[in-house]
């Protein structure tokens, strides 16, 4: 081979090792580019995603930037800081330090597909970064607020409620020293102490019981419960109130369901049911219990033959401390707490407590429970329509037939 055809041997292998290093390196160029965009691109994501609004402003109280959030917190308008946190990011450059910002209700400043924008408590935090840019964080404090306005409340009912009794108990001692030479007087003074007593015991008991299940979550150890010993037990604990109340208590027949969950716990739940219907009922009228099985829940429903309750308060009732009339449920012993663990003790259970009524109509509670797989069908356990059984006369193995009311009962 001549010089020349050497030399340009040489230039094409120099040219095309030149070729492979350039497709080398730009590959190479390309990776690193896509390594060094991919965290830029996720850090916007969750940026976009967050529920906190972050906003920076700078020296001059402009908005250099923000995320959607805060647009929808209401602490960014049109492109604007609010006042009050311009404000605060001005006190966090001077002080250097973190400033809280209460900023209270605040509306949106838009919201897709909403007509109205919706309100919240807003609380932000403004930090320095230096340079006079001022980084702020907001977030939705409303369930925050909504929590501690519970627990204010639930303190000033509770305080109320102990000192009522507590102060008749006082009382009434003063007037046994008194009258501590008139036998009578002190027995009926001593018999009234009692009432109180058992009342401030059972209060203190159920602000114990409904802590308790505040507290927790799903029973964590739940077993198989069948549904008709609970019933049987409720029957027990409630004689003697139905007896002195005049109150027939029926129950349908035996209906082999079952649930998952603690069953002292759900014969609480429905004492407390049986024991509200017995209170609200005239006397020489009849309250029901009856088991049935709907949609995979069963339902053990409780019906009075009572006031009714309207419509406007039908959520309330299950409030802590609420009564529809104080003066009845304090003569009967009630402490307002008893539908409020009904409703804790269902929830915690995975089911849930509801309410039919109607003024002059009476009322029927229903508390609504998963059934544990494979329960009878409806048709193995209902009675005939109309056919209820006198729990006294159900537990002796009578089957005399009651009439009742065909009653609706929301689920």
């Amino acid at each position: 081979m001549s010089g020349v055809g050497y030399l340009l041997a040489a230039l094409g292998g120099a040219l095309i090792g030149w070729l492979v290093c350039a497709v080398v390196l730009s590959r190479r160029a390309t990776r690193s580019d896509e390594v060094g965009a991919a965290p830029l691109s996720l850090a916007d994501e969750v940026l976009a995603r967050s529920e906190t609004g972050y906003l920076i402003l700078d020296a001059d109280g402009l908005v250099v930037l923000s995320n959607g959030r805060a647009d929808e917190l209401g602490v960014v308008r049109h492109g604007e800081a609010l006042p009050a946190v311009v404000s605060g990011a001005s006190r966090a450059t001077i002080s250097g330090e973190v400033v809280d910002l209460s900023l209270g209700v605040l509306q949106s400043a838009r919201v897709v597909g909403v007509a109205r924008a919706p309100s919240r408590t807003v609380h932000a935090v403004a930090r320095s970064l230096g340079g006079g840019m001022v980084m702020v964080s907001a977030f939705d404090d409303s369930e925050a607020q909504r929590l501690e306005a519970v627990r204010r409340d639930f303190f000033a009912n509770v305080s109320h409620e102990l000192k009522t009794p507590v102060g008749a108990i006082a009382l009434l001692s003063e007037a046994v020293l008194d009258a501590v030479d008139d036998p009578d007087t002190v027995r009926r003074f001593a018999g009234q102490m009692n009432r109180e007593a058992r009342r401030l015991a059972a209060l203190v008991t159920e602000l114990i019981t409904l802590s308790r299940l505040q507290s927790t979550e799903p029973i964590p150890e739940p077993t198989v419960v069948e549904v008709d010993q609970v019933v049987e037990e409720t029957l027990n604990r409630t004689a003697t109130s139905a007896e002195q109340a005049d109150i027939t208590v029926a129950t349908d027949h035996p209906s082999g369901l079952l649930v998952r969950g603690d069953r002292a716990l759900l014969v609480t739940a429905l004492t407390n049911l049986v024991e509200n219907a017995i209170h609200y009922s005239p006397a020489g009228t009849p309250v029901s219990v009856t088991r049935t099985v709907r949609g995979g829940h069963v339902q053990i429903a409780v019906t009075d033959r009572g006031p009714g309750i309207a419509q406007d308060l039908h959520e309330r009732v299950f409030e802590r401390f609420f009564r529809i009339d104080p003066a009845r449920s304090r003569a009967t012993g009630g402490t307002g707490l008893g539908l409020s663990i009904v409703k804790h003790i269902a929830a915690n259970h995975g089911g849930a407590a509801t309410l039919w009524s109607r003024p002059g109509t009476g009322s029927t509670f229903t508390l609504v429970l998963p059934a544990v797989d494979g329960p009878p069908s409806p048709t193995e356990h209902r009675p005939p329509a109309g056919e209820l059984v006198p729990a006294t006369e159900s537990r002796a193995g009578s089957t005399p037939a009651v009439p009742a009311e065909n009653r609706g009962v929301s689920s």
